[in-house]
């Protein structure tokens, strides 16, 4: 580590007052991913912005339509939530299976968002139910907002406050993990929407990205048959210690199929 500053936001505006006067700070979330980077140096803020003392960012809302849920609103109480569970399962089971127990009560919707790591499990679900991202300045849809490897349109000044999540017909997450991170390897978010059916991928490569060809064979019949046949080009996916990419193509028909049989229960 080494010195910066600290502060705790009283509110949204308190916090983009801080980030205002100085570029170089910026915001805590639950820290799952920021802490661990200024521990190796990739990160050095002068400043960090914590948003943790803002209850308004805490809290899940049930509609007729959508959920919304909270920035601040921490993994295990979205997996716990009751609401949630009976509204859109797939995502409270999706929130349950990231990390460990203290990082799913640490970690934040928000904060996992916003970093857009490669490998996190929120971003799929963004783009497979169609989510809209909200922040102090405006509302983003999914499809716009994650930009590439740990990018998004966030703009400077800009605070994600809550996403909506448009409740599915059915949805399903499945996830091949790293067995001591617990981050995917490759994931697959599978939902029947109102837009028509939609699957997205994190893990695999340097960002979340939608595959066409098994939603439009989905569209023509949701099943796990359906896309059983259907091949990701390895190309552009990634390759490390834990899986090349050929391996990871693999892993994302067979997720998706994973992903709609669990969906159809």
């Amino acid at each position: 580590m080494y010195a910066f500053q600290y502060r705790k936001a009283k509110s949204v505006d308190d916090a983009v007052s801080a980030l205002a006067a100085d570029a170089d700070a910026k915001v805590l979330g639950g820290g799952q991913s920021l802490v661990a980077a200024l521990k190796l140096r990739l990160a050095q803020p002068s400043a960090l912005v914590d948003l943790g003392t803002i209850g308004d960012l805490r809290y899940i809302k049930v509609g007729a339509a959508e959920v919304t849920i909270g920035a601040m609103t921490t993994h295990a109480t979205v997996a716990a939530s009751p609401e949630l569970k009976k509204a859109i399962p797939a995502l409270a089971d999706l929130a349950g299976d990231i990390g460990d127990r203290q990082v799913r009560n640490m970690g934040t919707c928000g904060g996992s968002i916003a970093n857009n790591d490669p490998a996190a499990d929120y971003p799929a679900a963004c783009q497979g139910l169609v989510a809209t991202i909200i922040t102090n300045k405006r509302r983003i849809a999914a499809d716009d907002f994650f930009k590439g490897l740990y990018e998004t349109a966030l703009e400077a000044g800009e605070i994600i406050t809550a996403v909506s999540f448009p409740i599915p017909k059915r949805a399903a997450y499945m996830k091949f993990k790293n067995p001591a991170s617990r981050f995917a390897l490759v994931g697959v978010f599978v939902a029947e929407t109102s837009a028509g059916p939609r699957v997205a991928v994190t893990g695999a490569g340097p960002g979340v990205f939608r595959v066409k060809d098994m939603e439009q064979a989905l569209a023509r019949k949701f099943a796990p048959e359906s896309v059983a046949a259907i091949k990701v080009p390895a190309d552009d996916l990634n390759s490390d210690m834990h899986a090349q990419a050929d391996y990871r193509a693999h892993l994302i028909t067979v997720m998706a199929k994973r992903a709609v049989e669990k969906a159809l229960k």
